[in-house]
């Protein structure tokens, strides 16, 4: 064990990143070498083999019918029906190979990985969701994408247990929403971030336990509040009758309005909750998990992100899953009972000993395997003995020291590097990175990474978006035969490209119904627009050194007025702790530390 914090320099960008003692004990523990690049260029690499929210048309390569697909039709991945792949119509030893010394063993990987077929749809238990992925146990979904166990939704990303809501992002436990994001326990929540426990709420955001508010921020168990004043029943329910929310100019009125009110408040450092020594953004119940994003019951864990199903331990590098996950380095979309695995992508359930696989189920002790099943002791998809496999792994994992592979940009990948980006046989626009690292098509072309373009309106507009009823009482079912053009489109296609404006769109009965239930004006905007529309309101996954704003008995800048005495320190003085935020000092958010906030907000 090394006692000193050692700094290197990212193969990729050339930055400083740091490796401190406990990692040096990870890595000894999973028996690999140190990362060679900085945890955001890992975490970058990660995110560049998923893709969560997009579906291609392809031929199942069995049976020649045209079925959803989440591997473009370009990619050259051989796809075939669910049903068939994890029935016993496919054999992936068929596709065994022995290794070849004179060639770089990733490169091998990588044709394999090209031959053998693989699932269209990483769905477990779906009914009526066609049209959706990377889920378990959907019903009656509509495009909703990554969840668990959710019912007559549509348009979202991120959800469990939700139940007849339209476009939200990482909501959990909620019902009859409508932009909501990063909330749970929430019911007729609409345009809201950051709630829990509440229902009945209008524009609002960190509110707890909370009903019947409107443009609020940052309060806890109140009911009749707008913009964090408080009326009694009856003035809140004339009020709030009286903006016409029916009209989607007051809805762009108000979302205006209650974000320029929002930033008047001070913000926790992060948004996390019940947790011991963590780090991050969105980490909650989690114990000793640092420098982590979006995480649900973590523990022991670093450079994670999106594991969101516990319970997760002893794990670095890791994005998408958990379940049941234990001591897992550079995976992605892997989970549900794995145990001891290292560089794979989308491997589950019940996989254990697994190194540099993709797509193996049920299997144990493989190293460089596609699409393996219920097996053991295979390298390349090619069965060995106990003591043949143990023997040939370590001769392949020296021939990876002394014969990498070197991608277009000339960068190496040894042994303990997981796959080059250039793999992925997903469009770098369609993926979490392009969420979280965005990039422009000249950018991405740079580092020889694949970008779809948009393949141009399959159907002309027969509607402006300015022409669409203002009021949902105007709208007619009519709209439901009108493709309409997208509003993001019109104001700014450079930036609808980046964020896969599909320029037209349309709405369909069951979407139609839900506006009109709940008097909600029809959008201007494709639904993919929207989604990054909604996921600005994001914090990044990534962490600045910052100290608290607070200074005595107001805020930095003197623009909020502190309603409370803080027993962190005297209040008459600034408060001198310092964190790791997601909130950037460019931003003009207040942020406190938790004990202010706190303060402020019991």
């Amino acid at each position: 064990m090394t006692d000193a914090i050692e700094h290197r320099i990212c193969e990729s960008c050339h930055q400083d990143f740091a490796l401190e003692p406990v990692d040096f004990d990870f890595y000894k523990k999973m028996d690999v070498p140190p990362p060679t690049r900085c945890p955001a260029c890992r975490m970058m690499r990660r995110m560049a083999f998923r893709n969560e929210r997009f579906l291609y048309k392809r031929k199942s390569e069995v049976s020649g019918k045209e079925i959803f697909s989440m591997f473009p039709p370009d990619s050259r991945q051989k796809i075939v029906e669910n049903e068939l792949f994890f029935g016993d119509t496919i054999d992936p030893m068929s596709f065994g190979r022995e290794v070849d010394f004179s060639k770089p063993f990733l490169a091998q990987l990588y044709d394999l990985w090209k031959a053998v077929p693989i699932y269209s749809l990483s769905v477990v238990y779906g009914t009526n969701s066609d049209y959706s992925n990377n889920y378990t146990g959907f019903k009656n979904c509509y495009l909703v994408f990554n969840g668990n166990y959710a019912e007559d939704c549509m348009y979202g990303n991120g959800v469990n247990n939700g139940k007849n809501c339209i476009d939200f992002s990482h909501m959990d436990s909620s019902e009859f929403c409508y932009e909501l994001s990063f909330s749970a326990d929430c019911s007729k929540c609409f345009f809201s971030t950051r709630c829990n426990g509440s229902y009945d709420m209008w524009f609002s955001k960190q509110c707890i336990g909370c009903h019947d508010c409107f443009g609020c921020v940052n309060l806890k168990n109140k009911k009749y509040h707008i913009f964090n004043e408080p009326y009694t029943k009856e003035e809140y329910e004339r009020r709030v009758k009286e903006f016409a929310l029916n009209s989607y100019g007051k809805i762009e009125e108000f979302k205006k309005k209650s974000a320029e009110f929002w930033l008047k408040f001070p913000n926790k450092y992060a948004a996390n909750n019940k947790n011991v020594n963590a780090s991050g953004s969105y980490v909650y119940q989690s114990k000793n998990a640092e420098n982590c994003y979006l995480a649900l019951g973590l523990e022991d864990s670093r450079y994670c992100q999106y594991i969101l199903t516990p319970p997760t331990r002893q794990c670095y590098d890791y994005t998408v899953w958990g379940d049941n996950a234990e001591l897992v380095y550079e995976a992605v979309a892997s989970g549900l009972g794995i145990y001891n695995c290292r560089f794979c992508w989308e491997c589950w359930p019940e996989n254990k000993n697994l190194e540099y696989a993709l797509y193996c189920s049920n299997s144990s002790n493989l190293f460089g395997c596609a699409g393996v099943k219920k097996r053991e002791y295979c390298i390349l998809n090619k069965q060995y003995s106990k003591e043949e496999y143990f023997a040939l792994r370590e001769r392949v994992i020296e021939h990876m020291n002394t014969m990498p592979y070197v991608d277009a940009n000339g960068l190496r990948y040894p042994y303990g590097e997981f796959f080059p980006a250039e793999f992925s046989p997903y469009p770098y626009n369609h993926t979490l990175a392009q969420e979280n690292f965005p990039l422009s098509e000249h950018a991405a072309a740079e580092q020889h990474l694949i970008w779809k373009k948009p393949e141009g309106k399959k159907h002309e507009a027969t509607l402006r978006w300015q022409d669409v009823p203002d009021s949902i009482e105007d709208a007619t079912d009519d709209l439901l035969g009108q493709t309409i053009r997208c509003r993001s489109w019109d104001e700014d296609s450079e930036e609808a490209i980046l964020h896969n404006c599909t320029g037209v769109f349309r709405i369909i009965p069951q979407e139609l119904e839900f506006y009109k239930r709940f008097g909600l004006p029809i959008p201007r905007r494709c639904y993919n627009s929207r989604h990054f529309e909604r996921i600005k309101q994001r914090l990044p996954a990534k962490l600045y050194t910052r100290e608290c704003q607070c200074r005595g008995d107001v805020s930095l800048d003197g623009g909020y007025k502190n309603i409370a005495l803080h027993q962190a320190h005297e209040s008459s003085s600034s408060c001198t702790n310092t964190f790791e935020s997601p909130y950037d000092k460019a931003l003009p958010d207040i942020v406190y530390c938790e004990g202010c906030f706190q303060a402020e907000t019991a």
